[in-house]
């Protein structure tokens, strides 16, 4: 072995040179090695190796697929948390829009001028639009529990059963669901004694 050394620096670097007859040795030593071991051992162990493999293969699997599903399970509760959001705010703001909506026929009805009001209701719509709160129109369909909630029976014997003959108040969906239901007048071919 030997050691070189920098007087000027003390750090020393160790080298240990291999003789002929020691690479020799060593050789002989990797033979001996496989010769105790024959070619069945090495396919036994190949073969578990192949299996440790495979085993760690499909727990990486599983815990990626664990991993994706929470993924999408904490996107889906934060959008529908969002949605939920908006529809309690919207249901706030149309209250705030019927009031503009009932002054405007007020002050239709009296003739007075509603250009100011048209332009506000044009931006609320436009509002509601891009937040993707729809109306619903009731007005001569089937009453749905899920759509409309009735507060008036009329008795007409000439309408199908349940048919919606007034609005009283406009329903809307937000993200396919009701947000707030249409309230309606409902029709019934005879009354109840």
């Amino acid at each position: 072995m030997f050691e070189l050394s920098n007087e000027n620096n003390s750090d020393e670097i160790s080298v240990e040179v291999i003789s002929e007859e020691d690479k020799n040795k060593i050789n002989e030593s990797i033979e001996d090695i496989y010769n105790r071991n024959s070619l069945e051992e090495f396919k036994i162990l190949l073969e578990k190796e192949k299996e440790k493999s495979q085993d760690l293969e499909n727990k990486l699997k599983h815990v990626l697929a664990d991993f994706q599903n929470l993924n999408k399970k904490k996107q889906t509760e934060v959008e529908n948390s969002v949605n939920t959001r908006l529809a309690q705010f919207m249901i706030e703001f149309l209250k705030i829009y019927d009031d503009f909506v009932r002054a405007k026929e007020v002050l239709s009805n009296n003739e007075q001028n509603t250009k100011g009001l048209d332009y506000i209701l044009n931006n609320m719509n436009s509002l509601l639009e891009k937040n993707d709160v729809i109306p619903m129109d009731a007005l001569g369909e089937i009453f749905d529990p899920n759509l409309h909630e009735a507060i008036s029976i009329i008795i007409d014997p000439k309408l199908d059963e349940n048919t919606i003959t007034k609005e009283i108040r406009k329903g809307y969906i937000s993200h396919n669901r009701v947000i707030r239901p249409t309230l309606v007048e409902i029709s019934k071919k005879q009354g109840d004694n």
